[in-house]
C-alpha cells in the first residue's frame, strides 16, 4: 500500500545520514583486489631481412592491413660514414689530395665574394652530428684566407656540426708568438682566440713556426712536423740537409712562400736541390730547376683518420707513410 506524501517524508528524515551511517560503520568500502602486474615481453628491434623492411605486425584476426615503417637514408652520407672534408679556396688542390687518401669526396661548398670585397660561404650538404674537417692555410693573402677559414668555421657551427676541426697546413702570424720589444702584438695568441671563438673545437697544423703557439689555443692542438737536425761537427765531404719551417727572402733560409729574392739565392747554385711542401701552393712562375716539392696529403689524411677514429697521433707508423 503506497505511503502518503508526509510519511515517506518523516522515514526519510529518521534514516541515517551517509556520514552519521559511515561513522556507525554501517557504510563500508568494497575490499581492494589485489594489484595487477603487467609483465612486457622484450623482444628484438626490427631488422630488414633479405632487402624486405620492417613492418609493424598486427594480429590476423584484424582487417588492417600490415603498416610500412619507412627506411630513411642520406644520399650525401657515403659509406655511413661521419666524417666530412671541406676546402677553402687557399689550397684546394692539398684538399683533394687529402680527400682521395681518406676515400671520400670533398664536401660541397659555395664560397664566393662579393664586390666590397665581403665573403660568403654556404654548406649545400647536411653536416648534422658530422666530424667536420676544414682544410685551409692562412698563406698569402694571409687575412683573405684567414677571415674565410673563419666564416667556414661559423657556418659549420650554425649547421650543427658535431665537432669542427680546422686543419690549417700553414698557420699564418706564428712569427708574431713573442713580445721581442715593448709595445708590440702577439698576434699569434688573437689568431688562436679567433678561430676558438668561431667554433673551432680542435686544431690540426703542421710545422709551426714555434711550438710554444700551440699553447696559445684553449682547444686541443694536433701538430705534425718533421725532423729537427742540428749541423754539429765537420761536414767536408758530407751531404748537409739544412732544414727550417719557412722560406722567405732565404737570408736566413726561413722556408715560407719563395719570394722573388729567394728563388734567385737559392737557384744561384749554391744549393744542389730545395725541397719543399706543398702546404703553400706554389706559383708556376716561382719554380726553379733544383726544386723538389713534396706532398703533405697523406700526412694530414692519416692524422685526420686517427683523430676521427679517436687514436694516438703520435703512434707510429708515420714513418711508413707514402710521402710524394
Amino acid at each position: 500500500m503506497p505511503l502518503s506524501y508526509s510519511a515517506a517524508a518523516a522515514a526519510a528524515a529518521a534514516a541515517p545520514s551517509p556520514l552519521a551511517a559511515r561513522s556507525r560503520g554501517l557504510l563500508r568500502r568494497p575490499p581492494r583486489s589485489a594489484p595487477v602486474v603487467v609483465r612486457c615481453k622484450k623482444i628484438d628491434q626490427l631488422r630488414a631481412v633479405n632487402g624486405i623492411p620492417p613492418y609493424a605486425p598486427v594480429s590476423n584476426r584484424s582487417l588492417l592491413s600490415p603498416v610500412t615503417l619507412p627506411i630513411i637514408r642520406d644520399a650525401n652520407i657515403k659509406n655511413n660514414t661521419r666524417l666530412r672534408i671541406f676546402s677553402g679556396t687557399a689550397n684546394p688542390s692539398l684538399s683533394q689530395e687529402i680527400a682521395s687518401y681518406l676515400g671520400l669526396e670533398l664536401g660541397k661548398i659555395n664560397i664566393k665574394r662579393f664586390a666590397d670585397g665581403e665573403i660568403y660561404v654556404q654548406l649545400q650538404e647536411s653536416v648534422r652530428g658530422c666530424d667536420v674537417f676544414l682544410v685551409q692555410p692562412t698563406c698569402p693573402p694571409a687575412n683573405e684566407n684567414l677571415m674565410e677559414l673563419l666564416i667556414m668555421i661559423d657556418a659549420c657551427r650554425r649547421a650543427s656540426a658535431k665537432n669542427i676541426t680546422a686543419v690549417i697546413p700553414y698557420f699564418g702570424y706564428a712569427r708574431a708568438d713573442r713580445k721581442s720589444q715593448g709595445r708590440e702584438s702577439i698576434a699569434a695568441k688573437l689568431v688562436a682566440n679567433m678561430i676558438t671563438e668561431a667554433g673551432a673545437n680542435r686544431v690540426l697544423v703542421c710545422d709551426l713556426h714555434s711550438s710554444q703557439a700551440m699553447g696559445y689555443f684553449d682547444i686541443p692542438v694536433d701538430h705534425v712536423y718533421g725532423q729537427v737536425m742540428n749541423l754539429i761537427g765537420d761536414v767536408r765531404g758530407k751531404v748537409a740537409v739544412m732544414m727550417d719551417d719557412m722560406i722567405d727572402t732565404a737570408g736566413m733560409l726561413y722556408l715560407y712562400q719563395l719570394c722573388p729574392p729567394a728563388i734567385e739565392r737559392l737557384s744561384s747554385g749554391l744549393f744542389q736541390e730545395v725541397i719543399i711542401t706543398n702546404t703553400i701552393p706554389l706559383k708556376e712562375d716561382r719554380s726553379f730547376p733544383q726544386l723538389t716539392i713534396l706532398s703533405v696529403a697523406n700526412l694530414l689524411g692519416e692524422t685526420i683518420w686517427r683523430v676521427h677514429d679517436d687514436c694516438s697521433v703520435g703512434h707510429e707508423p708515420y714513418s711508413s707513410l707514402d710521402i710524394d
